[in-house]
């Protein structure tokens, strides 16, 4: 049984997020709860929010035990991308990239 959360069009680059997917993937949900509630990233904290939505989902619509739920799979895609900027030395036009993530938390109870 799987169970999936996914938060979208997150202000955070997939880059800066994808260390702290890397870390939380395979564990225990309580670990992984652990790891999420006591780092000091910004991806940490959506990871958290995603992971804590996809426990609620497996308990509420599978009525699966928290206690054997592990993260199976844990990804920050690619999300579109604002392009905003502005005018720099002798008006010349300096693009900045605003990129966003969907953030993706899949659990499962049996171990990856």
């Amino acid at each position: 049984m799987e169970t999936t959360s996914v938060l979208k069009f997150e202000r955070i680059s997939s880059r800066k997020a994808g260390d702290i997917a890397n870390a939380i993937q395979g564990m225990p949900v309580n670990e992984a709860l652990n790891i999420t509630t006591f780092s000091d990233r910004k991806a940490a904290a959506l990871f958290g929010k995603a992971l804590k939505s996809a426990i609620a989902n497996a308990e509420h619509n599978n009525g699966a035990d928290v206690e054997e739920l592990y993260v199976k799979r844990a990804v920050a895609e690619q999300g579109p991308t604002l392009r905003r900027g502005f005018y720099g030395a002798r008006g010349m036009f300096k693009p900045i990239a605003k990129r966003t993530s969907h953030i993706r938390v899949v659990l499962s109870d049996e171990r990856a």
